[in-house]
């Protein structure tokens, strides 16, 4: 299942306690204190992992507490400190304190990690307190307690190229034909219920990562339908490849689809809206050639860009978008985009 939103609390481990201990042995007078040092408590840490996908297993459990240490022993034995708790998340979250919004950490590479709960320091035993105006200390110091905080964590993917476009304009089917991922396809809105990726091969050097993004609906900026929950993967890529039904049945109208999707980009972050777009018009197998021509023209007229048309059922001119898409990567990266 994929899930890409969790809240959880975390807390280091306690400190173990000082020791209050005396010497006792024979023939050894006034032996004097010999409380140990209490162990220090566990740090939490996250860490990023290309072996997660996504927040399923962390969502599981809502407390992630580290071991405490161990008490100080007589003989001015230290208490063992506590294991640290390691938290593996996938590439990509972001993780924020859920009281304040505050971001924390971003992981953006596998390997990438943080002490997000310091664990507590142990108490020292009375043996640290002896001294030549207090030989007899008869305390030792309580261990602190960890750090502790809820946070909220966020995934967004990192994909090169995001596939947008009203409900059932057939963004699965295109992902399928592209890569080598399955994601579930049928004839009605929203089979589409949380993004798919896939790595496209253009030739034996070029590669990219493709996401299909769930269907955005008008009011989509403001938690219609599936909302942010599909707007905030978007985030993180670089062209977005918008797809258009063109097909005779299509409603609406591929112009008006076309305005739906912009108005959600814009409303929910400008930004996005200003990235490299490549317009397709799929399912013109369902049209004569004739018919088809003339209607990508007029998509062409009526929104002064250029309209890639294909059809993701029969993958004609698919490749040839494949190519297009590359090289639009390709520019961006020499440029430093």
């Amino acid at each position: 299942m994929f899930v890409d939103e969790a809240v959880i609390y975390v807390k280091g481990g306690d400190g173990g306690n000082g020791c209050v201990s005396f010497r006792r042995e024979k023939y050894v007078p006034r032996g004097g204190p010999d409380g140990g040092d209490g162990g220090r408590g566990g740090n939490v840490t996250l860490r990023a992992s290309q072996t997660v996908e996504t927040l399923y297993d962390i969502s599981s459990r809502v407390k992630y507490v580290a071991e405490g240490g161990k008490h100080g022993e007589g003989s001015t034995r230290h208490g063992k400190n506590g294991k640290d708790l390691i938290i593996e998340l996938p590439v990509g979250t972001i993780i924020k304190d859920k009281e304040t919004g505050r971001v924390l950490k971003d992981f953006k590479k596998p390997g990438e990690s943080v002490v997000i709960a310091h664990g507590g320091r142990g108490g020292r035993g009375n043996k640290y307190f002896a001294s030549a105006t207090n030989q007899v200390p008869r305390y030792a110091e309580e261990g602190e307690p960890g750090d502790e905080r809820h946070l909220k964590l966020e995934l967004k993917l990192f994909a090169d190229v995001g596939i947008i476009g009203l409900p059932n304009v057939g963004k699965s089917t295109l992902l399928s034909r592209l890569s080598a991922a399955r994601p579930k396809i049928a004839d009605y809105p929203f089979t589409t219920l949380h993004p798919q990726l896939g790595v496209v091969a253009v030739d034996n050097f070029r590669r990219f990562v493709v996401a299909d993004l769930p269907g955005l609906i008008a009011g989509a900026h403001a938690g219609v339908g599936l909302g942010d929950e599909f707007l905030r993967h978007i985030e993180r890529t670089k062209i977005l490849v918008h797809i258009l039904d063109i097909s005779p049945i299509a409603r609406p109208e591929p112009v008006e689809a076309y305005h739906i999707i912009r108005n959600e980009l814009n409303l929910y972050n400008p930004e996005i809206a200003k990235r490299t777009e490549i317009i397709v018009a799929n399912k013109i197998d369902l049209l004569d050639n004739e018919a088809g021509l003339t209607k990508v023209q007029y998509l062409e007229k009526q929104l002064l860009k250029r309209i890639y048309p294909i059809s993701a059922v029969t993958g004609e001119n698919v490749d040839k978008l494949k190519r297009t898409v590359a090289e639009a990567l390709q520019e961006l990266n020499v440029d430093g985009g």
